[in-house]
């Protein structure tokens, strides 16, 4: 499927429906970051700025029923998948109307009735949780898919390699999306990898792979539609690897002195949410006009869900106790 065909199979409504989904991410982790700097925020936060459209891209991809699983980087992701802002912004905040009560913070938000399981912060750490999940979608006959979302730092984790040897064995429905922004942290993916390309490891394990530009959500859309769609014909799971960049620090106080100026000023001028306002505006799916509209409407959306957020109660001592262990017949 080339650009033209994605945008036609997408059409208008659901092309400005993702150019709202990432505007709406990127307005919220701008907000959220002055807010965790001046102090106002619990916790701490790690952005997906300038990532914006691997999560969109992916997530337009997916249908109802499928469920993905998330990073220590997961905002983006739960507003791609439909979280709504309110309740995310609710759980940096640590309050009751958080999307897991206020008990995970910033690095475990997620909804799995939205389908998306709450984050796993540890690296590399859904992976196996996806092989599972996968796994059991095919046992019950589901047509289903399972997403993993994790960087390209995860890929020199043994629970990668683990996880993909054995969704292979089994050819579970599952995509593995490895969101390579080139740093692992600080770390260079060229001081940690010898491969060009981290989907190539998906051969040693007669797996499928693919690649795209992380930076297009066009591009994402179509790749991860192939993706999603193999893997709900049966037809076995996909590495699927986008290479992208962060538009900031690893975490909220990182000065990102380990990019060179002249790095950053290169993907800056790739940035996937102007290039793709420019695309729908060339391709007459949007106006000058609509696109105004959209951008004031995210705004006033982002800052109602941050004053909501700040009003909403916190937790009683008792919840504490609640949600330890969940009440289920073992079969035996």
């Amino acid at each position: 499927m080339n650009r033209d065909e994605a945008i036609k199979n997408l059409g208008k409504k659901r092309c400005l429906e993702m150019f709202r989904r990432m505007l709406e991410i990127r307005e919220f982790e701008e907000k959220i970051r002055y807010l965790f700097l001046e102090g106002k925020m619990p916790g701490t936060v790690h952005q997906y700025i300038g990532m914006e459209a691997c999560g969109v891209g992916v997530c337009t991809a997916l249908g109802e029923g499928d469920v993905i699983a998330s990073t220590h980087r997961p905002h983006g992701h739960a507003i791609a998948r439909g979280v709504p802002m309110e309740a995310i912004m609710g759980e940096l905040y640590g309050k009751i109307t958080g999307c897991c009560g206020g008990k995970g913070g910033s690095m475990h938000v997620g909804d799995l009735s939205r389908g998306m399981l709450p984050a796993i912060a540890i690296v590399g750490g859904n992976l196996p949780s996806v092989v599972g999940m996968g796994l059991a979608i095919k046992m019950r006959g589901e047509p289903r898919v399972a997403v993993s979302f994790f960087g390209d730092g995860a890929s020199n984790e043994g629970a990668f390699h683990e996880a993909l040897n054995m969704a292979s064995l089994y050819d579970v429905p599952a995509v593995f999306v490895c969101e390579n922004n080139l740093y692992a942290a600080s770390t260079s993916i060229r001081r940690a990898t010898k491969i060009e390309h981290i989907a190539d490891r998906a051969a040693a394990y007669g797996m499928r792979s693919d690649i795209a530009d992380g930076m297009d959500v066009v591009e994402v859309y179509t790749h991860a539609l192939e993706a999603v769609e193999r893997a709900r014909r049966g037809k076995g799971p996909t590495l699927l690897e986008l290479k992208a960049f962060r538009l900031c620090g690893h975490s909220r106080r990182d000065p990102n002195n380990y990019m060179t100026d002249e790095e950053k000023a290169s993907w800056q001028k790739k940035d996937p949410i102007p290039a793709f306002e420019k695309l729908l505006l060339e391709k007459n799916l949007m106006s000058n006009k609509e696109a105004a509209g959209v951008k004031g409407e995210v705004e006033h959306a982002v800052d109602r869900a941050i004053k909501a957020g700040q009003e909403a109660a916190e937790p009683e001592a008792s919840a504490l106790y609640e949600g330890l262990y969940v009440d289920m017949e073992v079969p035996r």
